[in-house]
């Protein structure tokens, strides 16, 4: 089983896999574990070829066998192991369906109209990540969870600026509309990659925006918590040189590729594992 988390982890060659790789061997399986539940729950809703019917079913069928592991067992090798990490590291059961929520909205909702809606989304498909992790990392205060809620939402809205182009493929738009509306930019150009003085000038604001959830973040963490917290705030390195990356191409995101190489994430992971290790 800890084969098949670490796999499912290691094949997203996503930012968390070299982020927590350096972890304890306890603690990365624990979030080898609950990475590729969240993994799998997310790519429920990404199969390009189910309908959304389908991918409802899929999620309710999912929420059951999750619900089936915390009163004995489930028909999933995965869930059974996510129920023993829960149970080991004691971490409360609501982020796990406040993520299903969050997969839900990604069905029922293809628009935003405000970044309060937004920021809700948000919370749900990327803070309570954070909440999940923090309890595998161990930390003394809570403004520890304020950190993971924050830091939730900034990593999401990078990701968001950084797959316009991508989601609106799929017919997504994350952007609030009322952040569109603002700066004279709509949703015929964005479905055309429109490339101007509007789309830049919308795009500085929402880097700021993320900026400010990166910063609140930081500023939540107490210096205490640091050091255990180095997996997280690897990732917050990672994400935030992504958002550099985004404004080094003057915001065009439409035809420039955003992405930071797996050389560079595990130079950055290393690095804030060895800061931590030696001044914390």
């Amino acid at each position: 089983m800890n084969d098949i988390a670490k796999e499912i982890s290691k094949k997203s060659k996503s930012s968390f896999y070299y982020a927590f790789n350096l972890l304890p061997a306890e603690q990365r399986d624990a979030m080898n574990t609950v990475y590729a539940f969240c993994r799998e729950t997310d790519d429920i809703v990404d199969e390009g070829t189910v309908t959304d019917d389908l991918k409802y079913d899929k999620l309710r069928k999912w929420r059951v066998e999750l619900e089936k592991s915390l009163n004995g067992h489930s028909d999933y090798p995965l869930i059974n192991k996510l129920s023993k990490t829960i149970q080991h590291f004691n971490i409360p059961l609501e982020p796990f369906f406040d993520l299903l929520k969050g997969m839900e909205m990604d069905l029922q909702q293809k628009r935003y109209l405000t970044f309060n809606d937004l920021q809700t989304y948000c919370y749900h498909v990327a803070s309570t990540v954070g909440l999940m992790c923090i309890e595998i990392f161990g930390y003394k205060h809570p403004s520890a969870k304020d950190f993971a809620v924050n830091l939730g939402i900034a990593l999401q809205l990078t990701n968001i600026l950084r797959d316009i182009k991508k989601d609106a493929e799929k017919g997504r738009i994350y952007l609030p509309k009322e952040d569109l509306e603002k700066f004279n930019y709509h949703e015929s150009d964005i479905f055309n990659s429109t490339y101007n003085e509007n789309f830049q000038k919308m795009m500085h604001y929402q880097v700021e925006r993320a900026r400010e959830y990166f910063n609140a973040a930081t500023a939540s963490l107490n210096r205490e918590d640091k050091k255990a917290m180095f997996a997280a705030r690897a990732m917050q390195h990672i994400y935030y040189r992504m958002l550099n990356k985004i404004v080094d191409a003057d915001y065009d995101v439409y035809h420039n590729r955003i992405k930071i190489s797996t050389a560079k994430k595990v130079g950055i992971s290393l690095g804030v594992w060895a800061k931590y290790r030696l001044v914390y």
